[in-house]
């Protein structure tokens, strides 16, 4: 389709959003974190968030020299956390290895810390102007809707059909590769939607309207072919929420788990939901055996409290459920902990600090109720 690429950019010129913080950027530091905040997440939060980012953190260096958790806490709320432990390591790698100035060549964008094939394309193409493809979930679906790509998107033969018509696809001249990037993105977002495409408005309005495969065969929402998804797991656990005065005791989560790297309540193991009914009592010495494995616990019980049972949280992610059931011990002095990941936290400083958004919100109702201040 040789026009494809030129109605596209004339489509955008009338039909473009606009406005946008993070558009007209040719700084590739800018363009990545934009790239990097939008996968998975709503326009509407990134226009919050993105600008907050960028105040703080103003420059690749300014980003790799930034303390991971003063990373993760600005990401707090955005989900995906290994996005932002991302970010941070790449944004040394760009300062090590390239002096604190992002590659042009899209095969070097690659290789840094997660950077993927299509986003590599975008900073290449926003920022310097490279012919290089993307292909995010808006580009398929369009590609695959214009050119009956048949086949689920999980399928290996078909993405490589994919790349090869979004290569095939781009304009001749470097200068428009910017504005044509964009209006990928726009049109996939806003008229070649997924459930509501703008030909089923009745208006015949779509650039592509002759040409698309998939409207001329009545079949738009049969592509791009999806794989049934299988019903999400919904698990269970227990929270200790243990308090000293002002202070409250959180751990650091692995780094390769769920909310990797954040700080949260220390946890019982995630287990099978079987039943809704809730657990009215728990036994205090093996739930602090569960929580605190490496600590003695023996002296837990001799300076702890009695187990109060706390509220039950639900948090629903991509692909799982999971219920919290929250504990809440009171201590009359902190307790020194053998486990470095443990530390009693003031709630005044629990803005420093990246937490888990259900957490978050627990530890903000207790710190108003204390007096915390804790800052979103």
């Amino acid at each position: 389709m040789k026009q494809f690429s030129k109605k596209l950019i004339a489509w955008y010129q009338q039909n473009g959003r606009s406005g946008l913080p993070w558009q007209g950027k040719r700084d590739p530091y800018a363009v990545w974190v934009s790239e990097i905040m939008l996968q998975q997440t709503q326009v509407a939060t990134v226009l919050e968030r993105y600008p907050r980012f960028m105040k703080r953190f103003p420059t690749v260096k300014k980003l790799a020299t930034a303390d991971v958790d003063e990373v993760l806490a600005e990401w707090a709320g955005l989900g995906y956390y290994s996005r932002a432990r991302n970010l941070h390591a790449c944004a040394g790698q760009v300062v090590e290895q390239f002096s604190g100035k992002f590659p042009s060549d899209p095969l070097l964008l690659e290789q840094l810390k997660g950077i993927g094939l299509s986003t590599a394309g975008a900073i290449a193409a926003f920022a310097f102007h490279e012919r290089a493809p993307i292909l995010d979930a808006n580009v398929k679906r369009i590609l695959a809707r214009i050119f009956a790509v048949d086949g689920s998107l999980q399928d290996k033969a078909v993405n490589e059909r994919l790349w090869e018509l979004a290569e095939d696809l781009l304009p001749s001249k470097r200068e428009d590769m910017p504005v044509y990037t964009q209006a990928l993105m726009d049109f996939g977002a806003t008229w070649c939607t997924s459930r509501k495409p703008v030909c089923f408005s009745g208006e015949r309005k779509c650039p592509y309207l002759k040409e698309c495969q998939a409207n001329l065969s009545d079949q738009v929402l049969l592509f791009p072919q999806k794989k049934v998804k299988a019903k999400s797991p919904e698990l269970n656990c227990d929270m200790l929420l243990m308090r000293s005065g002002n202070s409250v005791l959180l751990q650091k989560r692995a780094s390769k788990t769920i909310w990797g790297g954040l700080w949260s309540l220390p946890e019982s193991p995630w287990e099978t939901r079987v039943s809704a009914i809730q657990t009215l009592e728990i036994n205090t010495k093996d739930f602090l055996a569960a929580v605190l494995p490496n600590e003695k616990i023996s002296t837990l019980l001799k300076s702890s409290q009695q187990l109060i049972r706390g509220e039950q949280i639900k948090h629903v992610f991509t692909h799982r459920r999971l219920w919290m059931q929250i504990w809440e011990a009171s201590l009359s002095k902190p307790l020194e902990f053998s486990n470095t990941d443990l530390k009693w936290v003031e709630l005044s400083q629990l803005g420093c600090y990246g937490l888990p958004q259900p957490i978050k919100v627990l530890l903000q109702q207790l710190s108003l109720v204390r007096g915390g201040g804790l800052k979103n």
